[in-house]
């Protein structure tokens, strides 16, 4: 048994990390053999482009790391559909991912998927409630909430309700908001203007079908030019709300409700998505027990933060398919070829 580099590879990275993700897929096909295409988003090509100049400064092989940037869908369909590529990897939103897919089924090309997410997190009342909320809040605020495997739904167990929605609440307020050259901005603006809307339209739709506004909620008045919104935090949102079943990308925590184990992982299951979920006991057994009945690719228990070099990054159903990082993320570069001889 042996593994053979699969071929050319066409890469395409999101806006929202522009050093890391160029970075995890170069890394990879290069270490599996592999030349590489990159496709950086239109909005933060610049990144991209530092770390191709640096693989060529440092004597990489002319024409084994390339980058395009222009028309997304243009040179998506021209690479993809060329016969010379031969592997497929995207990081993006889960309708870019079935696009993509659509064009590889045609040439049976090798696929590698890291899609949208919308991480349910269970707090159980023997968990450390304090602790839970305040890593959960910091966790779903970083980088204005914009993280695919960010946090995103929080469903909460009895007694343990009240003391988390107001340490989540507090933290959501103490937060600085501010350009990237401001002293003490901690919290700064959505990518663009889509960005925006779509998060005033999601706290809109929640408050108007009975969700509670405990932080922010607004656009700040001190801040009347970009992006900027104030760190959300929406009280016993139904889970008839919008935000509860599509993926947010926005600085908005919806906080709900549970009684018990399996109301709580059947509602945390109720979302096409599958990339992160996240539990908080200090019960062994309830968080494995949990750990395994979440429909996810990865799982922190009493963690929030689970991405690193050495493990595999990504998820299931439509959040995408294959691994990046980790032992298992080389794979996807690589073709298995089985060899069986008889000696003569």
């Amino acid at each position: 048994m042996i593994y053979q580099p699969v071929g050319v590879v066409a890469a395409f990275s999101a806006w929202n990390f522009p050093a890391l993700l160029p970075a995890r897929k170069i890394a990879a096909a290069l270490a599996a053999g592999c030349s590489v295409i990159l496709k950086p988003a239109g909005e933060t090509p610049a990144c991209a482009a530092a770390i191709v100049r640096a693989c060529h400064d440092a004597g990489i092989v002319p024409g084994a790391v390339n980058m395009v940037t222009g028309n997304s869908s243009r040179i998506a369909e021209q690479l993809i559909r060329s016969p010379i590529v031969r592997k497929v990897s995207l990081t993006g939103s889960t309708p870019v991912g079935k696009q993509l897919l659509h064009l590889c089924a045609d040439g049976v090309k090798k696929a590698t998927m890291e899609l949208g997410g919308h991480a349910p997190v269970l707090v159980f009342e023997d968990a450390d409630v304090e602790a839970a909320a305040e890593a959960c809040a910091r966790a779903k605020f970083r980088n204005c909430g914009q993280v695919c495997a960010s946090p995103s739904r929080f469903y909460v167990q009895g007694d343990a309700y009240e003391p988390f929605a107001k340490r989540f609440a507090e933290v959501a307020n103490q937060l600085t908001i501010g350009r990237f050259d401001q002293s003490g901005a901690d919290f700064g603006p959505l990518a663009n203007s889509r960005g925006l809307a779509h998060t005033k339209r999601l706290v809109q739709d929640a408050l108007e079908r009975g969700a509670k506004l405990l932080a922010g909620g607004k656009q700040p008045s001190s801040l009347d030019r970009g992006y900027f919104f104030e760190p959300t935090v929406l009280g016993d949102v139904p889970d008839e709300a919008t935000i509860m079943s599509e993926e947010p990308f926005a600085p908005i925590g919806p906080l709900s409700r549970f009684n018990d184990f399996g109301d709580a992982v059947t509602r945390a299951n109720s979302t096409p998505f599958g990339l992160t979920g996240y539990v908080f006991s200090r019960n062994l057994r309830t968080a494995t027990l949990v750990a395994e009945a979440l429909e996810v690719g990865m799982v922190g228990v009493n963690e929030v933060s689970i991405a690193s070099a050495e493990a595999p990054f990504g998820g299931i159903k439509e959040s995408g398919m294959g691994r990046e990082g980790g032992s298992l993320g080389i794979k996807d570069y690589l073709e298995a070829k089985f060899i069986k001889t008889r000696l003569t």
